[in-house]
């Protein structure tokens, strides 16, 4: 891959956005690549935590304008770049797995959808978010105006996208947007330790819980209630689970395998 790389480091799977000379946008070869990386991690079993990341001083600033003519002409290419970059988002945030966006620098247009798809956002603290589709005179893509909503409101939401104000990592903790915001020098050590921590937990348990908060928004009390049920009750023939409890009733540590 050119503009991608992905590793894997035991049961962490790492994509790393590397454009860094175009700040990391987004030109059809970056987009088919990023793509591929998230259906590859997705479908590893042995991969127990996803991590999204830039390089540089930007995370993603969504489409390589350079790609553009400003005009008619780009309808095409939009929206086959729209729909690459969607299959990315979609794929991490129905991941059966935990997702980890580690905000290194500013995250822009499309780079917004990509960088709270996850379930766990860590900002750098000189990292920022700037909605940016105003300036260019176009409307959001790469799902922002699906999680914005539902992160912080509809209110706030409104007020980030028609403002387009920067919101620094400090203030996205405050809203929502964020997790948590950590110091630039400490930045890749968190980052690697939460991912390591979550690698190490209840893989399919995990699965669940991101599958029932996701649909908690299409459904009624009663319906989510009832698929709680069913789902925990299934979770117990997991090898985790048996794992979980004896090491509870022992006062020990778990030694979860995701199985």
């Amino acid at each position: 891959m050119g503009h991608v790389s992905l590793t894997r480091t035991e049961a962490v799977g790492r994509i790393t956005m590397d454009r860094p000379e175009s700040n990391n946008s987004i030109d059809p070869e970056m987009g088919e690549e990023l793509h591929e990386a998230a259906i590859e991690l997705v479908d590893d079993d042995a991969v127990r935590c996803i991590v999204l990341t830039g390089t540089g001083r930007t995370f993603n600033t969504g489409a390589d304008l350079g790609e553009l003519s400003a005009d008619a002409e780009d309808a095409a290419l939009l929206r086959s770049m729209a729909h690459q970059l969607h299959g990315t988002v979609s794929q991490l945030h129905r991941a059966p797995k935990p997702v980890i966006c580690g905000i290194n620098g500013v995250a822009a247009g499309g780079g917004i959808g990509l960088s709270v798809c996850g379930d766990i956002v860590l900002v750098a603290e000189s990292a920022r978010f700037e909605f940016a589709y105003p300036r260019i005179g176009l409307s959001a893509d790469g799902g922002s105006s699906y999680f914005l909503p539902r992160l912080v409101g509809l209110r706030r939401a409104q007020e980030i996208a028609f403002r387009d104000e920067p919101v620094g990592a400090e203030e996205a903790v405050g809203i929502g947007l964020a997790t948590e915001a950590v110091p630039d020098e400490e930045f890749e050590d968190r980052l690697a330790e939460e991912a390591a921590r979550l690698a190490e937990g209840p893989t399919r348990a995990h699965a669940a819980t991101k599958a029932l908060l996701r649909q908690s928004f299409d459904r009624q009390l009663d319906e989510q209630m009832a698929t709680e049920a069913s789902t925990i009750a299934g979770l117990s023939g997991t090898d985790d689970y048996q794992r979980g409890v004896e090491a509870f009733l022992a006062d020990e540590s778990p030694d979860f395998r995701g199985e």
